[in-house]
């Protein structure tokens, strides 16, 4: 499958089928594409199996076993979505995922069991999980290359035929020829400091764009978590027991001015506005003996910080803070024009948090379950749509030495090269989409003028910036958040209204008319539009 070039001491491999990236996404369409006859490789910029934001995680799924009632938790659901997101999908992915969990089962995935000493397969714990995945997807036969990096995609000029990048380990390159490539990248963090974000750059959101793929739902990163001050936990589970406090140590007051409490329901709007007033601090002091001994095990990785610092969460006070989370427990994502999650362009797939979830939450946070079903769903569909096609095009193997690289941004700069202080890029960046008062509360004027500052930095990263060696990940990555933070904050300037985590103090009302997912295109020039009724046999195709 190797192919070693004698000039250049660099890989090239041949595959039917490429997947991008290594969490449950990746994994579910290694495992897919590999089942439906294709020869599978699986590059991940980190250790498969360890990487992206599920495998620290504990996670429950939207599992729902098949009858009458699916139909009524689907609609229930829906109606938490702001109108964006659609049951045809949602149904589909609730079908999907209960399919796989139950191969989970037949393959002897160790799930907990409840009271009544069932399988409780609703429940995956991350690194179980993960490590789990792993070893099936290593005898489906995938060949797996960690630690390998994706920097760009290629092109016969027809389809996406493969990749190219490097490994970490010597800075060397490796090209990949392949029938059909899989993004499954997860989604962009803004290199906040949440677990399992530290490689969630929005890489694939990058190379989607310069293939020629369009986004959905970028306007939707206004998802923040409540955790204990400087730590990574982004976990707010256990802030539904939570009392608030300002530094004074006097507990703070709701809108209605009752004690505040339970920041992850209705009160988090409060907490997000006390916080932009000074410290916070909370404790856990509704929780009882026996829910406290709940929490403690079975949110474990939720109280190791506090070990670590010495609190007892439930009696001591402590300062928190709410951690942006981008798209990864936003909706935003590649948008897909296909069922089998094509993204408009021949050849190129995408799952997991790479793609819009918009057609599972819409407005709405798929962060936990929904996003944990819709990767495994996501990633069945187009694991096997990548398989079909790659045996379409087996045909034209032959000329696809004629691809060419697709990657400018942080490799190819549109003007001449120089030193570009990416760290000063990072700042600049996160200064409009990290802060409270600019990305929770969202108005017109400061998402005009953060747009125009954030095309004032995309203009020095693309036309200037590019990596060498190793450097050329960090570069592209740099080039990757820049531009995810344009097409975020392009889109939450074009929706007129306030709409799930879209919040405008400035329009803070939601408009029946604005109920359309808004389309965003472009990397010089960015486009935003709202989705046009597109009818495929009877049915809306996105």
């Amino acid at each position: 499958m190797a192919v070693r070039s004698a000039s250049t001491g660099s890989d090239r491999l041949q595959a039917d089928v490429l997947v991008i990236g290594g969490g449950p996404a990746g994994a579910w369409a290694a495992f897919s594409a590999a089942q439906a006859g294709a020869k599978v490789v699986l590059a991940d910029k980190g250790y498969f199996g360890t990487s992206g934001a599920t495998a620290p995680s504990n996670t429950g799924t939207w599992c729902v076993p098949p009858g009458e009632g699916r139909a009524h938790v689907v609609e229930r659901r829906w109606q938490r979505t702001g109108g964006l997101a659609e049951p045809r999908w949602m149904t589909r992915c609730v079908d999907r995922a209960y399919e796989s969990l139950l191969r989970l089962v037949e393959w002897g995935y160790p799930f907990p069991t409840d009271d009544t000493g069932q399988l409780y397969i609703a429940n995956l714990r991350g690194p179980d999980y993960m490590r789990f995945m792993r070893r099936q997807v290593q005898k489906a036969g995938v060949v797996i290359l960690d630690h390998h990096p994706v920097l760009e995609l290629l092109s016969d000029g027809e389809a996406v035929t493969g990749a190219a990048g490097i490994v970490r380990a010597t800075g060397a390159d490796w090209t990949i020829d392949a029938g059909a490539v899989v993004l499954a990248t997860g989604g962009v963090a803004f290199f906040e400091r949440i677990l399992g974000g530290t490689g969630l750059t929005g890489d694939g959101y990058l190379m989607a764009v310069e293939a020629g793929a369009s986004l959905s739902g970028m306007e939707f990163t206004g998802k923040y978590s409540l955790a204990p001050m400087n730590s990574s936990l982004n976990k707010g589970l256990p802030f539904r027991w939570a009392s608030f406090f300002g530094p004074d140590g006097r507990p703070l007051l709701d809108r209605d001015g009752h004690p505040l409490q339970n920041g992850i329901g209705a009160a988090e709007k409060d907490v997000a506005r006390a916080l932009i007033r000074g410290p916070v601090l909370a404790r856990l002091d509704l929780a009882d003996e026996a829910l406290q001994d709940w929490l403690l095990k079975g949110q474990p990785n939720c109280f190791l910080p506090y070990q670590r610092a010495g609190i007892d969460p439930f009696r001591d006070l402590f300062e928190v803070t709410l951690k942006a989370e981008g798209t990864v427990r936003g909706s935003g994502g590649i948008r897909l024009a296909t069922d089998d999650c094509g993204v408009g362009v021949p050849g190129l797939y995408a799952a997991g948090d790479a793609a819009t979830r918009e057609l599972m939450a819409g407005a709405s946070s798929g962060g936990g379950a929904i996003n944990a079903s819709w990767a495994i769903a996501s990633g069945w569909w187009s694991g096997h749509g990548a398989a079909q096609h790659a045996r379409r095009r087996c045909a034209a193997a032959a000329f696809r030495h004629q691809s060419k690289p697709l990657g400018r941004a942080g490799l190819r700069p549109s003007a001449a090269a120089r030193p570009v202080d990416q760290a000063a890029v990072v700042e600049a960046v996160r200064s409009e989409v990290i802060p409270l008062d600019r990305n929770y509360f969202r108005n017109g004027p400061h998402l005009d003028a953060a747009l125009a500052r954030l095309d004032g930095v995309w203009d020095e990263v693309s036309g200037h910036l590019v990596g060498e060696g190793r450097d050329r990940l960090r570069a592209r990555e740099v080039a990757a958040v820049t531009a995810s933070a344009r097409w975020s904050v392009a889109a939450a300037a074009a929706r007129g209204e306030s709409r799930g985590m879209h919040r405008r103090t400035d329009r803070p009302e939601t408009d029946p008319a604005s109920a359309r997912r808004l389309i965003v295109d472009g990397l010089d020039v960015v486009a935003v539009r709202p989705e046009a009724e597109a009818v495929i046999a009877g049915e809306r195709a996105s």
